[in-house]
């Protein structure tokens, strides 16, 4: 699913009104509906109160469509319009003719807080105040009432976005946006409802098809690319009847350092879980026993050096290597790093003490291979690239990283982001209970297992964060989150991979992430 920016959007509602030959009005009314279906069917005519906040924009025409639909309906409204301007669109001005024509009790204009009107935990809230055309941070009294609708206990439900949230800008006053409980969001999601300073005001949404244009949203690029199960399933390739485990390529996973072997462990039993058809683990000569006991269907070769890694010369070209879980930053193992930059030809995921290793010696990243996948969490992003001042300036460096050394960067989170080539790639699934000792080295086992089995790399990346997430998720629903470790997201991997492709009912929740643990 394709993710636009604010301007694309309104630009799509421009060429669906032109081809369509319809009014904005009309266009307007056909999203209001959806609003009004999707409560209608929750609600089903319960006696519930439902106060409907419009602001003078379009946003608040929405809100002003939902609330003729519900009244309509015979349910028990109350519009306000929250008179923050002289300046009202023609399409508000429409709804608002047209609502005073069904009801006596007219929208109730609020000027200041005078206005604001006690709310109780049993109604609903619906925010139709700002939406993606919001160009200033609110202030004054409608900062105040925000934070009055904030405080009630009542359900609040976003009209496209929640108030005082812009749609593709940085966070200006987290005290000025709605918490909203859920969110409806039209068309397309939004890039804010996947950032970490902004996501927090999104829990739940669902996407609801107004109807924008297909050709537009097919041809126009997007900022991002959200990335569910059916873009998933794109990716899978199927496995042939006569292949043999030399089809599936040779991981090399060169990991570990004294009292660290559990990421060498970890690491390459999630290649071996994820298909890869050998796997060789390079280690310290502390790890040989630990790794033939543990781990028998893996190879293991051991550096000259007990205790850490001095030289990386494997006896055999792997397909793929993932390097660096708990190597450590020792000089000695630097210096084989940069050894065996000079002279590798596979394809290559780093992660963890790899990546601290080139941030503190940066001439390592000229030595990278071209299409190297870097999987750091923002700590190592931050060493990487630099401070940032807000997501969408990280977001920015991450991508001019990217650009410069001609590597893949994916940025571990809530919603993982997978960089490359400009685009943004945004995972959606994932959960709390992931935030676990490991669960990073067992995602360079699965991407490093994909790419032996000759999968591009970007192609990797994205399905590997993808995967890595799902087996995190079904584990997560038998274990709940506080319980979930590292090697119980290896032991739903094939799991994970049997869900790519199981009929399920579509829920109205999208937001994987935010999926409670029973």
């Amino acid at each position: 699913m394709k993710i636009f920016s604010s301007a694309q959007l309104y630009e799509a509602d421009t060429v669906t009104t032109q081809k369509q030959n319809i009014s904005s009005a009309d266009l307007m009314e056909r999203a209001g509906s959806q609003i009004f279906n999707w409560l209608h069917l929750h609600i089903q005519g319960a006696p519930v109160s439902v106060h409907i906040f419009c602001g003078i924009g379009n946003n608040g025409g929405d809100g002003l469509v939902v609330g003729r639909l519900l009244i309509e309906h015979g349910y028990n409204v109350i519009v306000y319009v929250v008179n923050c301007s002289d300046k009202r669109s023609k399409d508000f001005l429409t709804n608002y003719d047209r609502i005073k024509n069904v009801t006596k009790d007219w929208p109730r204009l609020m000027k200041s807080e005078a206005d604001f009107p006690d709310i109780n935990p049993e109604d609903i809230v619906i925010d139709a105040i700002f939406g993606i055309g919001l160009n200033r941070c609110p202030d004054g009294w409608v900062k105040k009432l925000i934070q009055h609708l904030n405080s009630s206990k009542a359900f609040k439900l976003a009209i496209d976005i929640p108030s005082g949230l812009f749609a593709n800008k940085p966070l200006e006053d987290a005290e000025a946006v709605l918490m909203a409980n859920h969110t409806l969001t039209f068309q397309a999601p939004k890039l804010a409802f996947f950032l970490p300073e902004t996501g927090r005001f999104v829990p739940y949404y669902e996407v609801l098809d107004i109807g924008l244009d297909q050709e537009f949203l097919q041809t126009e690029a997007p900022m991002a690319q959200l990335i569910r199960k059916w873009e998933a399933q794109q990716f899978y390739k199927q496995r042939n009847k006569y292949d043999h485990k030399g089809n599936y390529g040779h991981s090399l996973i060169v990991a570990g350092s004294y009292g660290k072997m559990g990421a060498a462990v970890l690491s390459a039993k999630a290649a071996l879980r994820t298909g890869a058809g050998l796997v060789t683990v390079f280690v310290p000569k502390c790890g040989y026993t630990i790794l033939q006991t543990t781990l028998p269907e893996a190879m293991t070769i051991t550096d000259t050096e007990n205790d850490f890694i001095t030289s990386i010369k494997p006896d055999f070209e792997p397909s793929a290597i993932g390097l660096g879980m708990g190597i450590g930053t020792k000089a000695e193992t630097i210096s084989a790093l940069k050894e065996l930059f000079l002279d590798i030809r596979s394809p290559l995921v780093l992660d963890a003490d790899g990546l601290n290793c080139i941030s503190e010696n940066k001439e390592l990243l000229k030595l990278l291979p071209e299409l190297s996948i870097l999987t750091p969490h923002p700590g190592e992003l931050e060493r990487l690239i630099g401070a940032w001042k807000n997501d969408y300036d990280k977001l920015e460096k991450a991508k001019k990283f990217s650009e410069k050394h001609n590597i893949i960067l994916v940025i571990k989170g809530a919603h993982t982001l997978t960089i490359f080539d400009n685009k943004v790639y945004i995972n959606t699934t994932g959960n709390p209970g992931m935030a676990t000792a490991g669960s990073g080295d067992v995602l360079s086992g699965v991407i490093t297992a994909l790419l032996s089995q000759g999968y591009d790399p970007l192609l990797a990346a994205v399905f590997g964060v993808y995967l890595h997430g799902s087996s995190g998720n079904i584990a997560s629903q038998i274990m709940g989150f506080e319980t979930l470790i590292a090697g119980d997201i290896i032991d739903n991997l094939g799991n994970a991979y049997l869900a790519l492709f199981e009929r399920e009912t579509p829920e109205p929740q999208e937001n994987e992430g935010n999926k409670k643990a029973p």
